[in-house]
């Protein structure tokens, strides 16, 4: 569960792997309008997650990505940005912060 997502305004899927999200975004991607990334993941940092989403054809190259981390140095930022990012938050997190994004990037009413 995402706090502050889970309440019916979207459909939330999360996984512990970021290979197998990765599988799953390729496989359904007309039905994802935005990844939430952690930074550090295992099997995976979230700097090769989004490059190797953002190497892919479109349509799913172009998903948005949001980045949540507890990295904030503005290194860490530079690099996520680089990388292919829309946004980067550090945690902790407000619920009505994280769901004001998702609105935003979603395209609906807050």
């Amino acid at each position: 569960e995402v706090a502050g997502l889970s309440e019916g305004a979207y459909r939330v899927l999360t996984y512990t792997s970021p290979l197998k999200a990765l599988e799953e975004l390729y496989q359904y991607h007309s039905h994802v309008d935005l990844v939430i990334s952690d930074y550090l993941m295992p099997q995976m940092d979230g700097i090769t997650f989004l490059r190797t989403l953002r190497s892919k054809e479109l349509p799913v190259s172009s998903i948005p990505v949001l980045v949540t981390s507890t990295e904030a140095g503005p290194h860490d930022i530079a690099a996520a940005r680089g990388a292919g990012a829309n946004y980067y938050l550090v945690k902790p997190i407000k619920q009505e912060t994280l769901a004001e994004y998702a609105a935003i990037f979603c395209g609906r009413p807050r």
